[in-house]
C-alpha cells in the first residue's frame, strides 16, 4: 500500500483521498468500492475496506450527494409505524438495501396527502439515490414531484399497469373477494364489512367485497359499517359490540386489518357471543398473534416483508440504470382458514 502522508481537511476529518492513498488506488474506485458495486474487484474492495477501517474514514453523505448529483441514501414514505405491516415491510427493504450501501430515510405520511407532499419535497432537497412510497393514490403536485426529480421510485403495497410506473404488491380487491368467498362458501349470508382509516387500500378492500357480495346478490349497503377512525383494537371492539346487535342479525364480520378483528374477538369473549357458531370473524394482513387468539382468527396474509425485498431490489437495479424486466409485480395474497370463521 502507498505511504503517502495523510492530508486531511481543516476539520481533521480523513477524506476519501486519505483512502485512496493508503489503499494505493484512486478516489472513484475508493468510491465505488465502499458503495459496493459489483463491478470492483472483491480483492480490491477488501483492501479498500482495510484502508477505510484503518483511518476511521467515515464517508460525507453531504459531499457525495453533491459529487454526484445523488446520495447514498433512498427515501421511504409509509403511513404509519403503528402498523406491524409496515415494519415488516421497512425491516426487508433495509435488509436489500443496506448490503449495497444505501440508508434509508424514513417519512410518515399519516395518511395525509398534504403531509406526504410535504415530506416528500424535504426528502428531495437531500437529494435521495431512490424512491419508495406506498400506494398509487397522491395528490397531483407530488406525482409531479416525482416525475421531474428524475429520481427513480417504486411504489410499494400496490400494481400498476400504467407506462413507466414502477410497483411491487398485490390486488386489495382480488384479496378481499376471495375472503368473502370463503365466508360465502362456509354458508354465511349477511356478511358485514367493518372498516376503520378509510385509506385507499382499505376502500379498494370495501369495494372487493361488495363485488363479490353483488355476485351472489347478498350486497345490502347496512352491511357496510365505515369508522374513519384510526385502526385499532379498541375501535374494533367497538364496532363490534354495534354491529352484533343490528337485526336482522349478521353472521359474518370481515374486518379490514386483523387489529379491528383481534380486538373483536375480545370483545366477543366479554360479552358471550360465541365465535363462529354466532358469527364468523375475519380479518386481513395476518398481524402478529391472529394465530394466537380465541379462537385463532381467520385473514388474507399479505407477503409484506416479500413485498420490502422486491421493490427495494428492483429500485436497486433502477438506480443502476439496469433494465427491469416486470415493472408491475403481483406477489398475490393467501387466504388463511382459522377457527374464528
Amino acid at each position: 500500500m502507498s505511504k503517502q502522508p495523510l492530508r486531511k481537511r481543516a476539520t481533521g476529518r480523513i477524506t476519501l483521498q486519505d483512502v485512496a492513498n493508503l489503499a494505493g488506488v484512486s478516489p472513484i474506485t475508493v468510491s465505488r468500492a465502499l458503495r459496493g458495486e459489483r463491478a470492483v474487484d472483491p480483492a480490491l474492495t477488501e483492501r479498500v475496506k482495510e484502508a477505510a477501517q484503518k483511518l476511521g474514514y467515515v464517508p460525507d453523505p453531504a459531499a457525495r450527494a453533491l459529487a454526484s448529483r445523488h446520495g447514498s441514501h433512498v427515501a421511504v414514505l409509509i403511513p404509519m409505524l403503528s402498523n406491524a405491516l409496515f415494519v415488516d415491510l421497512l425491516e426487508a427493504v433495509q435488509r436489500s438495501l443496506r448490503p449495497a450501501g444505501y440508508q434509508t430515510l424514513i417519512g410518515i405520511t399519516h395518511y395525509d396527502p398534504a403531509e406526504e407532499e410535504q415530506l416528500l419535497r424535504e426528502q428531495l432537497q437531500h437529494r435521495p439515490a431512490g424512491l419508495l412510497v406506498t400506494g398509487l393514490d397522491r395528490n397531483e403536485a407530488t406525482r409531479e414531484l416525482i416525475a421531474r426529480s428524475g429520481v427513480p421510485c417504486v411504489h410499494l403495497m400496490e400494481t400498476s399497469a400504467s407506462p413507466g410506473v414502477y410497483s411491487v404488491g398485490l390486488s386489495q380487491s382480488a384479496a378481499a373477494r376471495a375472503l368473502t368467498k370463503h365466508l360465502i362458501s362456509s354458508g354465511r349470508r349477511r356478511i358485514a364489512f367493518a372498516a376503520a382509516q378509510l385509506d385507499p387500500r382499505t376502500l379498494q378492500r370495501l369495494d372487493g367485497w361488495r363485488t363479490e357480495m353483488a355476485a351472489h346478490g347478498l350486497h345490502d349497503a347496512r352491511l357496510e359499517w365505515l369508522n374513519p377512525a384510526a385502526s385499532s383494537l379498541a375501535v374494533g371492539g367497538l364496532m363490534f359490540e354495534q354491529i352484533i346487535g343490528q337485526e336482522p342479525p349478521i353472521d359474518a364480520i370481515f374486518f379490514c386489518n386483523d387489529d379491528l378483528a383481534q380486538g373483536a374477538l375480545l370483545a366477543a369473549l366479554r360479552l358471550g357471543v360465541k365465535v363462529p357458531e354466532r358469527v364468523a370473524i375475519a380479518g386481513f394482513n395476518d398481524l402478529t398473534g391472529s394465530d394466537q387468539m380465541l379462537p385463532p382468527l381467520t385473514t388474507v396474509r399479505t407477503p409484506r416483508a416479500e413485498i420490502g425485498t422486491a421493490a427495494a431490489r428492483m429500485l436497486l437495479a433502477l438506480m443502476r440504470a439496469e433494465p427491469v424486466a416486470t415493472p408491475s409485480v403481483d406477489l398475490g395474497f393467501e387466504v388463511v382458514v382459522r377457527g374464528s370463521s
